[in-house]
């Protein structure tokens, strides 16, 4: 029994050495490879500076041309071509929409033909008139001789007279014959659907074979994009956050001197400063565009206005 005591006391021994060492090598500190010791670690310290610093915030926005002009059919007739793609550069006179312009070539043609024979008609109803004036100017002198009767002076008077109405109305033939060709002129420059202004050309809403007309609807837009306006909704806490620093229009005015932004039913619209008021400060306008990767957001290539876009700063 003295033997088995003796064995638990070592053992019991020998374990709570090792349970010290394990505690006594868990609080020592260890030591780094390559670090010197002793070394004192670098501190980088600044002046503190006071000074205004940018607020910055993101909404969800759209895109809208500061120009938006309507492409709309004036005659009746079938898209034949679409002469541009959608969300492309267009210059001012570009042709975007053909339409069968056969009918009105017809219709031109015949108004030349008019226009002819009522030059025509002129130009008999001239010859008549001259040659009565010339009955006029020989039997003047021989009624008064009466070597004439005055009956065939005074038919001959009529006659000339008769021939004048007739050249005038020919004349007059000829002007209604010409607005007629200027007309039908009219109507087959109408088939080009040409761009109004240089800009994006939104996307086309008739395709090739549409039938279109007077009542159709727009066929497409064109847009101005430089400067170009974003339309987005601003949070109410900001919203009433600016108007509590700003609440009277001096006081807006003087803070956005060198800015025309102002809120317009809790919205703000970007124009040629792209500046922007918000909360206390006056901010420049984004310049990246998250959704189409534009650096200077204002010129997205390939987007059609209108479109939204998630602008950030």
């Amino acid at each position: 029994m003295n033997r088995i005591s003796k064995y638990k006391v070592w053992i019991g021994g020998a374990i709570c050495l090792a349970v010290i060492g394990v505690i006594i090598g868990a609080l020592r500190p260890k030591h780094v490879s390559g670090a010197q010791p002793g070394a004192s670690p670098d501190v980088e310290v600044v002046q503190v500076e006071q000074k205004d610093v940018p607020i910055y915030g993101e909404w969800i926005g759209t895109l809208d041309g500061l120009t938006n002009a309507d492409v709309r059919a004036q005659v009746t007739g079938y898209i034949m071509r679409q002469g541009y793609q959608e969300g492309a550069f267009v210059r001012k006179g570009q042709l975007l929409f053909e339409i069968d312009p056969r009918p009105f070539q017809a219709a031109l043609d015949q108004a030349e033909g008019q226009l002819a024979q009522a030059k025509a008609a002129l130009a008999n109803a001239q010859a008549v008139q001259g040659r009565t004036e010339l009955d006029v100017n020989r039997y003047t002198p021989l009624a008064k001789e009466q070597a004439a009767s005055q009956q065939d002076l005074d038919n001959a008077v009529q006659n000339n007279m008769a021939a004048k109405a007739t050249v005038a109305t020919a004349q007059a033939q000829i002007k209604s014959a010409e607005a007629a060709v200027e007309t039908a002129r009219i109507n087959l420059d109408f088939t080009r659907l040409v761009a109004p202004i240089d800009g994006i050309a939104g996307q086309a809403q008739l395709q090739v074979g549409a039938l279109v007309n007077l009542s159709s609807g727009p066929v497409t837009s064109v847009s101005t994009v430089d400067p170009i306006k974003v339309y987005f909704t601003v949070g109410e806490p900001q919203y009433l956050a600016w108007r509590k620093r700003f609440p009277t229009e001096p006081s807006q005015r003087g803070h956005g001197r060198n800015s025309d932004r102002r809120f317009v039913s809790q919205s703000v619209q970007y124009s040629a400063s792209r500046r922007l008021w918000q909360s206390s400060r006056c901010h420049p306008a984004p310049t990246k565009c998250a959704a189409c990767s534009s650096t200077r957001g204002v010129r997205a290539p390939r987007r059609v206005p209108g479109r939204g876009c998630r602008w950030r700063r």
